[in-house]
């Protein structure tokens, strides 16, 4: 009698991944849904207003510790009128424009020397490495004895407290260009020079200006610091009259009014970025 030919056995079932949400509101890296994004960002907001609300009008804290939002209206109404709010934001701007210019002109080039070109690290990385680490505001006696106690103090001061945190976000971004780009210039017969003019330079620059966002933030911080110093005219000099006549509610308009012009020049850089490297978000 024939024997059956042996079948092989069948394969057992591959296991099935899981189904994927395509949006989870917990999820992790995941994009929140559409009809979440709305609340997320406001619903917050409301609830701290409304805490703030209820404690000051309601008496559970005192108007001079905490003033309600009627009254921030009210001395921010003050500080444009008679304070001349605008001109200090003209001035503490110009300031950190001049500043963050001075800073750009020495951090870039340095740092696209010491990115490209280990010698030039190892001579400089010693230099400004440790300044990272130095509290800046511990340098405003020596600048007052350097520059003394007018402009030029507080643009040295602006201009320290961005370069030590611009250069190494230079070298980063240069170091960062993958090796195969370098290599195939230097394969197409390109000198050191095109190498770093042509290569490096422009696959660094998206990172770099990138970076401007958070030198925005610290220049707007530290602004405050510098005006402190013979306070004259700025930002820094009506939040010290506010503490000088006991007027917190101009404190507070004074730092919302920093905090306000801080997202729209940051939304400004981003939308530059934006605009400038449109070939980054098609990679």
């Amino acid at each position: 009698m024939p024997h059956a030919e042996a079948k092989p056995p069948a394969a057992a079932p591959a296991p099935q991944a899981p189904p994927v949400r395509r949006h989870q509101l917990l999820g992790v890296r995941t994009p929140a849904p559409e009809a979440w994004r709305v609340p997320l960002a406001v619903v917050p907001l409301l609830i701290l207003l409304a805490a703030w609300a209820v404690a000051s009008y309601g008496g559970f804290v005192s108007r001079f510790f905490l003033p309600s939002p009627t009254d921030v209206l009210d001395g921010l109404v003050q500080l444009i009128v008679d304070q001349g709010l605008l001109k200090a934001v003209g001035v503490s701007s110009l300031r950190i424009l001049a500043a963050f210019a001075l800073s750009v002109a020495v951090a870039f080039p340095l740092g696209v020397l010491m990115g490209s070109f280990d010698a030039f690290n190892r001579a400089f990385d010693p230099i400004v490495a440790p300044l990272r680490y130095m509290p800046i505001t511990a340098f405003i006696p020596l600048l007052i004895l350097w520059f003394g106690i007018y402009e030029k103090q507080k643009i040295a001061f602006l201009f320290l407290g961005t370069f030590v945190f611009l250069l190494p976000v230079v070298v980063d971004a240069v170091r960062a260009v993958p090796e195969e780009l370098v290599s195939t210039a230097f394969t197409l017969g390109a000198t050191r020079r095109q190498v770093v003019l042509t290569v490096l330079v422009p696959a660094a620059l998206p990172q770099i200006f990138d970076s401007f966002r958070v030198m925005n933030a610290i220049a707007w911080t530290y602004v405050i610091l510098a005006e402190f110093v013979n306070p004259q005219q700025g930002i820094g000099y009506l939040l010290n009259l506010a503490q000088q006549h006991s007027k917190p509610e101009w404190s507070l308009a004074g730092i919302a009014v920093v905090g306000v012009i801080g997202l729209v020049t940051d939304f400004c850089i981003a939308a530059a970025n934006r605009l400038l490297f449109r070939w980054r978000e098609q990679e």
